[in-house]
């Protein structure tokens, strides 16, 4: 490395783990790390994390990411991580409960109840889902009322981080979209949200964009990581991060995210909604830029599902298993609902389910009848973002899936889109984060000397003719049984006042 070389650090906060990498002033990466993390679920439906341990696995990356690094090479530091996430604090910043995530599922009749205030899918853009943050506010309101009376702030994941970073209270304007606090439009709190929830703006950060710095490097950790105390950029939600990472800026690029959840990602270069398909409507991380988004709650997570079902070691040998079969015509079907559902359904209640089994179906067919209803279930999404008009030839694959190819030529083939797999994929939102750290410092940098599309390392080219059984088949056959199926997992699930021994 050249003496007067900078360096940029990316962190991520997801679900499974937090990821940290150093970019250097080419764009490269030149070093990665990430440490592990777990999630509790102390009840049907819920899902938490304690921000404690978000913390310890942050520091545990950023030290193994720096070693051999002369660290004062870093010029800034970027944040992305998982959305939706509340983190309560009280006034002197203590944490007063576990982290509710994104994918929790409690908060059903707060979002029927947010749902009914005037003008909220204009401001919101968005419906009223149980896995955004307003919902679950309004949960811990009824369900919690000493830990609601002690609330001084509400803070997303990777900006509970920036506080111990910096001592800042501090989001951008993606990760706040996600939240049903932001007039989206115009990328600012809304007083009426915020009042439906018994909040006001004293309770949120500031909302600066994902370019902007946001404070500085505490001095003692400064110290601790031998670093200066560099800037730290705003940042971006996973999603929005994770594009920037692969050049995914400009209106009408898009891209498919195959990690815990599965996401499909579309930019826009003005305001767009379509709430009545549960298509998420968010701000980018970059100035005057949204992206239209279908979430499913569950993408790679299915995959470690029935591979711990069937018995099988791991998910490589469950994808050896099923490239090694093949995908037969008529076999099993999955619907990958294992803890609800959000484009196109909007449903906390259903669940994961396997059908159309015979008796020689065995562990092959299930691998393979997973990886087709995730990606059915991509299908339900991409169609429900299309219907507004934004539509993509090419998407650009990110994510732990997208390391197989057997799995994302099969995608190709359900979603009729021509695939493609880039340099630096897997570390997306990090990267992306690292890439807003250098804007923040660089703010009169070209978008596309910073945020280049990597370099595409594989393409897979849909096939028409599977296409066609995917879409004529095997799509309306996968609606039909969560229609079907919908009503036996309504009726099935306890009331709120439920608390299993």
């Amino acid at each position: 490395m050249e003496a007067q070389e900078r360096m940029y650090l990316g962190i991520d906060l997801g679900t499974s783990s937090v990821k940290a990498v150093l970019m250097d002033e080419a764009g490269a990466v030149r070093a990665t790390a990430s440490s592990p993390l777990q999630v509790s679920h102390p009840h049907p439906r819920w899902s938490e994390q304690d921000p404690a341990a978000w913390w310890a696995a942050t520091e545990s990356a950023v030290a193994d990411v720096l070693k051999g690094v002369d660290a004062r090479r870093v010029a800034a530091i970027g944040l992305s991580g998982q959305m939706h996430g509340a983190t309560l604090l009280d006034a002197s910043d203590n944490v007063l409960r576990p982290a509710i995530l994104w994918n929790d599922g409690r908060s059903d009749v707060e979002c029927a109840e947010l749902e009914r205030v005037p003008g909220f899918r204009e401001i919101t853009g968005n419906l009223a889902m149980p896995g955004f943050t307003a919902p679950k506010l309004a949960w811990v309101r009824r369900h919690e009322p000493d830990v609601f009376a002690r609330v001084a702030k509400v803070l997303l994941p990777k900006d509970y981080l920036r506080l111990r970073l910096t001592g800042e209270y501090a989001t951008d304007a993606s990760d706040a979209a996600g939240t049903l606090w932001l007039d989206v439009r115009r990328r600012q709190w809304s007083d009426a949200m915020l009042a439906a929830t018994g909040l006001d703006r004293s309770h949120m950060p500031e909302v600066f964009e994902g370019s902007q710095p946001t404070g500085r490097l505490r001095r003692e950790l400064a110290d601790r990581w031998g670093m200066d105390t560099v800037p730290v950029a705003a940042g971006g939600g996973d999603n929005a991060a994770g594009a920037v990472g692969v050049g995914i800026v400009r209106d009408g690029q898009a891209m498919l995210s195959l990690g815990t959840s599965g996401v499909y990602f579309a930019v826009s270069d003005g305001f767009r909604a379509s709430p009545e398909q549960a298509v998420h409507s968010f701000c980018h991380a970059l100035p005057d830029t949204w992206h239209l988004m279908s979430v499913m709650l569950n993408a790679a997570t299915c995959l470690d599902f029935t591979a711990r079902l069937t018995g099988l070691p791991d998910v490589p040998a469950l994808l050896a298993e099923a490239e090694a079969r093949g995908l037969a015509k008529h076999g099993p079907l999955f619907l990958p609902y294992l803890t609800g559902e959000r484009t196109p359904h909007n449903d906390a209640h259903v669940r994961g389910s396997f059908t159309h089994l015979g008796p020689d179906t065995d562990r092959a067919d299930l691998a393979n009848a997973t990886l087709e209803g995730v990606g059915l279930g991509l299908l339900d999404g991409l169609l429900a973002v299309e219907s507004t008009g934004l539509v993509a030839d090419e998407i650009t694959v990110i994510g732990g899936g997208s390391r197989s190819a057997y799995w994302t030529q099969m995608l190709a083939d359900i979603l009729g889109k021509r695939l493609v797999l880039r340099s630096g994929g897997e570390v997306g939102p990090a990267l992306g984060a690292a890439r807003l750290a250098r804007l923040a410092v660089e703010p009169g940098a070209s978008l596309d000397d910073v945020c280049p599309m990597p370099a595409i390392t594989a393409a897979r080219e849909p096939d028409a003719a599977r296409h066609a059984y995917f879409l004529q088949t095997r799509h309306p056959l996968f609606r039909r049984s969560y229609e079907r199926l919908k009503p036996l997992y309504a009726d099935a699930i306890p009331g709120d006042d439920f608390r299993p021994h």
